[in-house]
């Protein structure tokens, strides 16, 4: 499963090292008003932002087994947004008492010229994706639910299509390293959207 919006992606600084903790799971598109009807009233009391964003993922191959990866977003629909680029870690995923994945998380705003020079480091792009959704908030946790749309044509982002019948929905709370307690909240939130989703710590290398 991909990467949160720019929309509400946080940037981080300094020397401080952010964790992402992370629920996934999907919904069908046809149940998809009953949950944003469920997050509207659980969530706090804004209207969800809607975000339609362009996502490049790029490797970096080298003499370690698996390539670095880095992802650059922007936002199609909100003019004079940055480019976003971002690492995520490996999951931890061993802690059995941690009710979330966790992961290290870096996140900046960077210039028009990203991709340009990614590729001038060395980078390839390996693929890329829209994702078109809502942001809900509650309090320090963000629920994002959207939509991955396949690039038909290269660097054509009119020319897409759905890629599957539903909806991904991720529950995330990017916090300095050692705030496990956050995973409490979210196991208690998580609870109370099922039976409409489940969202679970879910072990990316169990998709490949």
């Amino acid at each position: 499963m991909e990467a949160p919006p720019v929309t509400m992606m946080p940037v981080t600084g300094g020397t401080i090292n952010m964790m992402e903790y992370l629920l996934q799971g999907s919904v069908l598109d046809q149940s998809l008003e009953s949950l944003l009807h469920r997050l509207r009233g659980l969530c706090d009391n804004m209207e969800p932002e809607t975000f339609l964003d362009h996502e490049m993922v790029f490797l970096l191959k080298g003499q370690q087994a698996s390539p670095f990866v880095l992802r650059a977003r922007r936002s199609m629909d909100k003019s004079g947004m940055p480019w976003h680029l971002r690492y995520l870690g490996q999951p931890e995923i061993g802690d059995k008492n941690r009710h979330a994945l966790v992961r290290n998380c870096v996140d900046i705003a960077t210039s028009d010229n990203l991709t340009d020079f990614l590729v001038e480091m060395g980078f390839r792009m390996d693929h890329e994706f829209m994702a078109k959704g809502h942001v809900f908030r509650k309090g320090i946790m963000k629920i994002v639910v959207y939509k991955i749309f396949r690039i038909l044509m290269p660097g054509n982002t009119e020319s897409i299509e759905p890629l599957s019948l539903s909806y991904l929905v991720e529950l995330n709370v990017v916090a300095p390293a050692g705030q496990d307690i956050v995973s409490d909240d979210m196991r208690n939130f998580a609870e109370q959207l099922k039976p409409l989703v489940h969202l679970e710590k879910i072990d990316p290398k169990r998709l490949m």
